[in-house]
């Protein structure tokens, strides 16, 4: 969907929210519309996008995998919709392949 579609559609369908913002935040219409758009990108990302991600961030600050995989798990109880409990071998397919 081209951005400008997108941003449409976006603006309708959180039309409430953006007021809701602009209202209760110094934020203007279009500051609280690209918050609510960066929002909804972050969790837009996949189970799989997301445990990818955070096994290279974890990994670059020196953790090794039994505790990567550790605090992955125990972080995808907290997302927004949190997916089925995965097993570290499931967790390390995604990974791995």
């Amino acid at each position: 969907m081209r951005n400008g579609l997108r941003y449409l559609r976006i603006y309708r369908v959180h039309e409430e929210l953006v007021d809701h913002l602009t209202r209760s935040t110094p934020l203007s219409r279009g500051e609280a519309l690209r918050v609510i758009q960066d929002v909804l990108a972050y969790f837009d990302e996949t189970t799989e996008e997301y445990v990818r991600r955070r096994h290279r961030e974890l990994q670059a600050q020196g953790l090794v995998n039994a505790e990567i995989f550790e605090r992955i798990g125990a972080d995808l109880k907290y997302r927004a919709v949190a997916p089925p409990e995965l097993t570290l071998r499931q967790l390390r397919r995604i990974v791995y392949g």
